[in-house]
Parts: structure tokens; sequence; C-alpha cells
């Protein structure tokens, strides 16, 4: 506990060093040693860092291994040990067992991230199947009557909680054709399980309550903005933040939690003003850093604040290896927004920027990583010697990342927002035709919609989501639009209370639409948006059919 106490007095490197001579003998030492060294090659998505967070969280396992009884929960699929057995092991050789599935479950994310063939995921997924199972005949344990409680239970016990909170939680946000293929191997998840169990672990005082409450930040922060519908509890993020920053109020990782509260909450200038805390904090690990200017570019793009944006953007490009491809196609997006008498900083051109991001590709996994997907469809045509400009590209990928959301807790920055696009659609009026003219109208219907939604003005926000619908086969390149207008169509119907309508667009969504750009998380936000559609009460129902629903 008191590597942990340094580590999240941002004291990284002490941290690491008294973890680092037990390793060898102490399996809480060893995986609590690769799991920070996982952290980083997290936040780094450095080749040599993953290899070096595998390798010792391979050891760690090698550590647990010598405290396991011989005969395991899930040494094999054909001879599994029964729940009875398990009463009968050591304290010690339970600890083993957790922390064998821990290790294992952290070793197949490494996996994921490391390998270019499918022999990867399939390894990666019997990693999975056996944490999975373990935490499941650990829970079991626990339940059982005749279990004993030991001396160091609080510990096993949040351990358990941590494992089934996390799987539960995962595993019920996957959209529901990988949730079958899920089930058909013996996976289930129960979204309301998965919290109550962190919810229980995080507020226990064990070894995993950190853990379990940096998930929790994580789930009401991030997941269920960036792959739900914008709606996370963040009351629960903050009370869950509130003793952690009380007592580590330079620790890097919490200031920065704190910072993506205040946005959310629409506080843009407080949340600047954490970001730049955690910044100055620590000095250690510039991967913190880099997670505060991807949060400040977007906090400077929300007040449209371009240079500032672009600043950041910049700053990423030249000292994170995430997605070199993302970086520089946001710089060149920041740069189309400048006016004509802002000077461009380092003389940088848009058209010289855009046209670079291909070649920038990079593959985790055997795959290019959405985000990078699409910003090199995007800027393929800058390609040609007369290209047809982007209307509002970071304002489309702030959407991407569900910014809008956000800014629409602020009548303000809405209001901002919804000028800039009336203008850039007055912009493309104006302008020649072009091949792309629908495809460049419709993605402004849909930013505009959202604006108005945010605004109050429902009926508008329809009529600007039936357009891309109506308008779906003039469409050439950016089909995306045509399931995302659906889905937001049918979070607003949600929000009136227009349930049955609701969720037959997002069926319509679902089904009807393939092979289109951000395809995963648009059926992520689908999945969580059914998932609200279908566990709301019954209310009345407004009339009135769209003719997107009928």
């Amino acid at each position: 506990m008191a590597a942990l106490d340094l580590f999240l007095n941002n004291k990284f490197s002490d941290a690491l060093a008294s973890l680092q001579a037990k390793t060898k003998d102490s399996m809480y030492h060893a995986l609590t040693y690769a799991t920070i060294l996982e952290m980083q090659a997290m936040m780094t998505f450095d080749p040599q860092d993953i290899l070096n967070a595998g390798n010792t969280m391979k050891e760690a396992q090698a550590t647990c291994q010598k405290f396991r009884k011989k005969s395991t929960v899930a040494d094999s699929i054909n001879n599994l040990v029964h729940r009875q057995s398990l009463e009968h092991f050591t304290e010690e050789e339970i600890h083993a067992e957790i922390c064998y599935a821990e290790c294992l479950l952290q070793r197949a994310a490494l996996t994921f991230l490391q390998d270019e063939n499918m022999v990867s995921f399939i390894k990666g997924g019997i990693k999975v199947r056996n944490s999975y199972q373990t935490y499941r005949e650990l829970d079991s344990l626990i339940q059982s009557p005749h279990y004993v409680k030991g001396e160091n239970h609080l510990h096993f016990e949040g351990g358990v909680k941590l494992g089934v909170g996390a799987f539960n939680l995962t595993l019920s946000m996957f959209p529901a054709r990988i949730l079958r293929l899920l089930a058909f191997v013996g996976f289930s998840g129960n979204k309301e399980h998965g919290l109550q169990q962190l919810q229980e672990g995080a507020s226990s005082y064990s070894f995993r309550s950190v853990l379990c409450t940096m998930l929790l930040l994580c789930y009401h922060t991030f997941m269920t903005f960036v792959l739900g519908t914008g709606k996370g509890n963040v009351e629960e993020a903050e009370k869950l933040l509130k003793p952690y920053l009380a007592r580590y109020p330079k620790g890097a990782i919490f200031l920065f939690f704190a910072g993506r509260i205040e946005t959310l909450k629409g506080n843009i200038d407080a949340a600047v003003k954490r970001y730049e805390e955690c910044c100055e904090a620590q000095q250690y690990w510039k991967q913190f850093h880099h997670m505060c200017y991807w949060e400040l570019m977007w906090c400077f793009t929300y007040k449209r604040q371009w240079k500032m944006a672009f600043f950041y953007a910049d700053l990423l490009s030249k000292e994170n290896t995430w997605s070199k491809a993302t970086y520089i196609y946001m710089k060149a997006a920041y740069l189309s927004m400048f006016g004509p008498d802002d000077c461009s900083p380092f003389g940088d051109s848009k058209v010289e920027l855009f046209r670079i991001v291909p070649s920038l590709k990079l593959k985790i996994a055997g795959k290019s990583l959405p985000t990078e997907k699409f910003a090199i469809r995007k800027a393929r045509r800058y390609l040609s010697s007369n290209p047809i400009p982007l209307p509002v590209p970071p304002l489309e990928m702030m959407y991407i990342w569900n910014g809008y959301a956000v800014i629409g807790k602020c009548p303000n920055l809405t209001e901002g927002m919804l000028e800039t696009l009336i203008e850039a659609e007055e912009a493309l009026a104006r302008s020649s035709a072009t091949e792309l003219l629908a495809d460049d109208q419709c993605v402004i219907k849909l930013l505009k919609g959202l604006c108005l939604k945010h605004l109050g003005k429902m009926s508008e926000a329809e009529d600007h989501f039936n357009y891309i619908y109506v308008n779906q086969k003039k469409i050439k390149y950016d089909h995306y639009l045509i399931p995302n207008a659906l889905l937001e169509l049918a979070i607003l119907y949600l929000d009136q209370d227009r349930r049955e309508e609701a969720i037959k667009l997002l069926e319509r969504a679902k089904q009807n639409y393939k092979n289109y750009s951000m395809e995963t998380r648009t059926h992520f936000r689908i999945q969580a948006a059914l998932h609200q559609a279908k566990s709301a009460p019954e209310n009345g129902m407004h009339s009135g059919a769209s003719s997107a629903v009928s």
C-alpha cells in the first residue's frame, strides 16, 4: 500500500523502485509493479513500452503461479476445479488465484495492442476466458456458506469485485451482434451488477479500491460519452473523486479526472485550469501531460479558439505516438478555421498537412485506429491537384468524440458553434457545386441539428436529422452520416418520451447500414440508446411521425 501511496502522490520512480526489489517473492508487489508499467504503455502506445509491460506482466504471472495450488480454477477447459475444492484452498492460494486472474486479464489487453496476426487475438481470447472463469468461481466461493474469511479477506473480496465488476460493465456495453457471439462462448454481462460490484469495491478500504474507483471514473466520464449517449453520472464521479482529491491534492491522475468532470459540467475555464494544474504537478510521466493536451485541445475547440486548439494539436503531433495521423489532421483542421487575417503558425499549410495524413497510418493489433481511419478518409480529398475543402473538419471530428453533448450544457457555447455552422453553410451555398456537395451539406445539417436540439429547438433539429435520411442516396462518401442521423433523431425522441419511434429508428440504424466510418463506435452508441429506451418506464407517448420513422 505504501508503493501505491507513492504512485498516487506522483512519485512514480520511487513507487517502482520500492516494488521492484520484491517482484520475485511477492505476488502483490509483482502485480502492482506490472500494472504501473501497463498504465504507462496504454498511455504511450509506444511498442517498446508495450513489450516491456507485457514481459513484466508475464513475470508477475510467474510469481503468482508459485503461490497457486497445483490443481487450479482454470487450468483446462476439460478439468475445471469444482467450487467445493476452492473452499479447501489456503488464504495465500486464494490470493494467488485472484492475482493470477488479474495478470491474465491485463496480458490479454496488451496482446491486442502489440501483435498483428489473428493468433494473438486467439491467445488473448483464451487469457480473457480463463480470467473470466476464475473470477466467476471466486465470486461463487465468497457466496458459499462454507467459506471462512481469512485475515486479508478484504483485499481478496476487493479483487473479486474489481474483476466481476469490470467484466460485467464492459461486456454490457458491447453491441448486440458481438454480445451474441460472446454469449455463445460463455460470456455474459450485466451493467447494473457491474456498477454495483465496482461501487462496493471502491467504497471498501482494500488494496484494489483505488482501481475500482478509477474504472468507475473512466466509465462515468469517458465511456458513457465516447461509447454512449453522453448521459454519464457526473455527480457520482464527483462523489468518487472527492476523497482522493482531498488526500492527494496534487495527484496528477485525480487532477486529470477533476478536469474531465469540469468539462462535462460545461465549466470549460475551470477544466482548463485543472488540466494546467495536472501538467504542473509532475514532470516524470509526460504521458499525463499528453492526456491533458488532448483534453485542452477540445476545450479550446468548444470555445472556438482555433489558435490555442492548434497549439495543443501541434504539441501532441511532436511529443506523442498514439496517432500522428490524427494529430496532423487536427492541425490542418484548425488551420482551415483560421480567418483570412490570421497568420499560420510556423508557416504550416493546411493542404500540405492534409496530404501527409494518409502516409502516417499506424497499425495496432493488425488494424488502424478507427479515429485515424476516419481522418485519413477525410484527408484524401486534398490529394488531388484542385482539392475540394472540407467545410468544418474540427467540428466534424468533435462529433466523433461526442463533444456536442459537452457544449450542450452551455447555451453560449452551443449558440457560438451554431453561428459557425451557419456561416459554413452559407459559404457552401455561395461556392460552386461539386460532386461532394451533398456530403458537405449533410455534415453541416447533422452538426446544426445537434446544436438546435441542445438549444431546445426540437422541431428544427428533427428536420435537420430527417434531411440527411431523405437525401441519403445523394451522399457519395460520408455514409456514416445516415445511421448517425437516425441515432441522433432516436435520442431526441427518447428525450421526448417517444420510445417506440426511437426504438424503430435505432433498429433501422443498426440493421440497414454496414461498412461505414466509425461503425463500431456508432454501434456502441446505438446499444447504449437501446438500453436507455428499453429500461425506461412506460411514459405517455407523443404523437407525430417523421419521414424517417414512417
